[in-house]
């Protein structure tokens, strides 16, 4: 089995509603987002994937909330995305869906969708979360 991974980066607000100590406040992070694909063959180039596709796609996911509050975060019906506690482990969940989504809308990068396996986000360096397909 090969993986690759690719890494953006975004700076976003939020705070945890539903937790009881300082991240209940406001505060910040210059989150780093790793995307990880799989897959057991290679094409003719001995390649998994064309890294520059996943890269643009990531980033253009991270871009939709780059310097934003993610609690006001909603979706086309209004509601909260993340349900006012954007936490780690959601934010990757919905970097993930939103990265598959962007990669299934492209032709060039359609197949590699169904190789997209995992998500990382991390808030610092030492604190990460991580969303997986299975």
């Amino acid at each position: 089995m090969f993986e690759v991974r690719v890494e953006a980066d975004f700076a976003a607000a939020h705070f945890l509603k539903d937790y009881h100590g300082k991240c209940e406040n406001l505060h910040g992070h210059n989150y780093s987002v790793f995307a990880h694909v799989r897959g057991s063959e290679l094409d003719e180039g001995g390649m998994l994937l064309d890294f520059g596709i996943l890269k643009t796609a990531l980033r253009s996911v991270c871009k939709k909330v780059d310097h934003t509050n993610l609690n006001d975060l909603v979706d086309e019906a209004g509601n909260s995305v993340f349900n006012q506690n954007p936490s780690a482990e959601r934010i990757a969940k919905w970097i993930f869906t939103q990265l598959e989504a962007a990669l299934r809308a492209n032709p060039d990068a359609a197949a590699v969708a169904d190789k997209l396996w995992a998500v990382d986000v991390f808030e610092t360096s030492t604190s990460r979360a991580r969303y997986t397909r299975d």
